[in-house]
């Protein structure tokens, strides 16, 4: 049934819905303009070196390709601020996978085979894959925005080496891969000197005014079309190659030109979330009253852009004490540059801290939400300042409720269901409340029906029904009179959907545009409208970037049970719960559905998902699904998600905060935790795989 109340929170189905499941949404490759051509890119086959040269004859013979891209006559552009994005303009190899060609054909038979027959000589170089903590290029870098670097707050050195109880430990996690459903694509024309793109992306803005800027043309000559997005995890962020490419090949051959990367490519051109190597220090008192907190932290990074995996970031606000360090290493090598993967900084940063904290509640023989709840603090521990809303007590406490804690036997190893041991296990989690300027308008015609127009991105989130709602809201009337249009760089500029802040962001501006259209609205009293309708438009620059002072985070606490079969070694999830503090909900069903994906995306972290690093041959094993395990169906267990009601009027209008990353922040801690639960073993390397369980389990 309709649901006919604008009130915010309600569980608005999403609006889109029908669109997809009939196929009539269109996604960035399923535009095909007439005359279209098929690119396909050539990727570097050394890991480091210097293209010599390309025989694009080769390539030509082939039937049906009419042009070959190549380092040595591709198109100037301009010097972009990404590096990732400088494409074929030398014959530099930074890594394998770079592409170093484009082959374009009126098929994309053609252009495959085309690629697939291109030769490229190389001048190979030595090359240097390997991340290790003692690394000598390692270096701390700059801390520019408050996440990196290294923070220090009284001795923590001293402090820990005077506690009376003591945990330090090590944790891995593996390069792990974004993988959305949607392959990176985008179709790409020129027409009178005007670009127009549909691509993959989460964030039109952003990639029209970098197309912009590469090509040298103004910002209101480039259209950039997302209007359905398939995915991205923060794979699509910002631009990737393949719509630059595109819009190259378009340019280049005055064709229309659709580019779809295969899945085998992504891992080295679209970003990935960083290998960490993490050595956590815990200090405590023997009431388990944290005294000293050390988190270090080392990532690689590419040798071409610096991109840094904030682990210790979420470290600096979790627990109080008074002595702490947090230390970011970053260590440039000769691989692809990591990018943004759903939280990150936070999910690895946070599986190595409640790591470490259930193995401090063992140390101490205390309850691990008891130890977790001892330790919370109103103020922010590296800034001082207060939280807008803080409550992770509540959510530990209705968490361990709703799960059946109390029951549990603390004692490790001491359930069994048949050859399965049984265990479960907790563990907190936090992501900023972020915020970006944007802009929006609201126009109201005569019939009664309302336009609201901001080039959000809907990425699969329900982002088009939840700006219906708080447009609704804001208007005062029934969500099915108004109608969004996002999208296309057209509308009103946007921030990407990226950092859990997209709904913040954008409906901050919505609510703004709406409550200056509803003031415009109350002066026609005769409720007549101009033929032309009513408009009203809002921009948050200079109030949604405002310094605050106080501290903005959503909380969240996993539990989970898991069942381990001795004989094989697999570890089963049987439930997952979590309970969160994300603000004012504004949607109950897109939110339920926000948190569940991402913990379900927390298992693969835990048990499923991460390659390795070849170092002789300086590539991603595991480079498609087939070797990538993302968890099914059958992995995934009864998945429940609640939240605390939380009133935070010092956020933006609506009292929101993001929700789209914090559910898989602590998921894979709370499994790991309760794997050595239910084994006695402490397992401190993800994923936790069959070998890695019994190769420990007998001991």
């Amino acid at each position: 049934m309709p649901h006919h109340a604008a009130s915010l929170g309600s569980p608005v189905e999403r609006r889109e819905g029908p669109d997809k499941v009939t196929g009539t949404a269109r996604y960035a490759a399923e535009h095909t303009p007439e005359g279209c051509a098929y690119a396909w890119p050539v990727p570097a086959t050394v890991a480091r070196g210097t293209v010599t040269g390309i025989e694009v004859d080769a390539a030509l013979a082939v039937p049906g390709v009419v042009h070959v891209l190549t380092p040595f006559d591709a198109p100037r552009l301009t010097e972009p601020d990404d590096a990732t994005l400088s494409l074929l303009q030398n014959p530099r190899v930074p890594h394998r996978g770079w592409y170093v060609a484009v082959v374009v054909a009126d098929t994309l038979e053609a252009a495959r085979e085309g690629a697939a027959a291109l030769p490229v000589s190389y001048d190979e170089e030595p090359h240097d894959v390997t991340l290790r903590a003692d690394h000598p290029d390692a270096y701390v870098p700059e801390d520019t925005d408050g996440t990196s670097g290294e923070h220090v707050r009284g001795g923590p050195e001293d402090a820990f080496a005077a506690a009376p109880v003591a945990v330090d430990a090590q944790y891995r996690v593996p390069p792990l891969h974004n993988h959305p459903m949607e392959p990176h694509a985008a179709t790409a024309r020129w027409q009178d000197g005007r670009l127009t793109v549909y691509d993959a992306s989460q964030g039109a803005t952003t990639v029209r005014d970098v197309l912009a800027g590469l090509f040298e043309l103004p910002e209101d000559r480039v259209t950039v079309v997302s209007e359905h997005v398939g995915g991205g995890f923060g794979s699509k962020g910002t631009p990737r190659p393949h719509v630059v490419l595109a819009a190259m090949a378009a340019r280049v051959t005055g064709r229309p030109v659709k580019l779809v990367l295969p899945r085998r490519q992504l891992a080295a051109v679209v970003g990935h979330r960083s290998p960490t190597l993490h050595r956590v220090r815990l200090g405590a008192t023997g009431d388990g009253t944290l005294t000293s907190v050390i988190h270090e932290v080392t990532a690689h990074t590419s040798r071409i852009k610096e991109f840094v995996e904030t682990g210790a970031a979420a470290t600096r606000v979790m627990y109080a004490s008074p002595h702490a360090r947090t230390t970011h290493r970053a260590v440039p090598l000769d691989v692809p540059s990591p990018s943004w993967m759903r939280a990150p900084g936070e999910a690895p940063g946070m599986y190595a801290l409640e790591s470490a904290m259930d193995e401090l509640a063992q140390a101490l023989d205390l309850d691990p939400v008891e130890l977790r709840l001892r330790n919370d603090t109103a103020t922010e521990p590296d800034s001082g300042k207060p939280f807008t809303s803080r409550h992770l007590a509540e959510c530990l406490r209705e968490g361990a409720r709703r799960f059946g804690w109390a029951d549990r036997n603390p004692r490790p190893r001491s359930t069994a269901d048949g050859p399965r041991l049984i265990g479960s296990g907790v563990a907190a989690a936090t992501y900023p409340a972020l915020v970006a300027p944007s802009r929006a308008s609201a126009h109201a015609h005569p019939d009664g029906t309302f336009l609201v127009r901001v080039n959000a991105t809907d990425i699969g989130t329900g982002a088009r029904t939840v700006l219906a709602q708080v447009a609704a809201d804001a208007l005062g009337v029934p969500v099915e009179r108004v109608r969004t249009e996002i999208g296309n760089s057209d509308l009103p500029p946007a921030p990407l959907a990226g950092g859990s802040s997209g709904t913040a962001s954008w409906g901050w501006a919505v609510h703004e545009a709406c409550t200056r259209l509803a003031g415009r609205l109350a002066a026609h009293t005769d409720g007549q409208l101009p033929a032309e309708g009513v408009s009203a438009t809002a921009d948050t620059a200079g109030v949604a970037d405002a310094d605050d002072d106080y501290a903005r985070h959503s909380f969240g606490a996993h539990f989970a049970e898991v069942g381990v079969d001795t004989v094989t070694g697999e570890v089963r999830v049987r439930r997952l719960l979590g309970v969160f503090a994300a603000g004012r909900i504004l949607n109950s069903r897109t939110a339920r559905s926000q948190f569940i994906g991402a913990m379900t995306m927390g298992l693969g972290m835990a048990l499923t998902e991460g390659s390795t690093m070849d170092a002789a041959f300086g590539d991603f094993a595991e480079s498609d699904l087939a070797s990538y395990h993302v968890p099914a169906h059958a992995d995934v267990p009864e998945i429940e998600a609640h939240w605390i009601e939380e009133d935070d009027t010092r956020l933006n209008p609506m009292g929101s905060k993001g929700i789209g990353e914090i559910g898989i922040v602590g998921t894979a801690a709370a499994i790991g935790n309760a794997v050595h639960h239910a084994t006695g073993v402490r397992q401190r390397e993800l994923p936790i795989t069959p070998d890695r369980v019994l190769a420990v389990l007998d001991r």
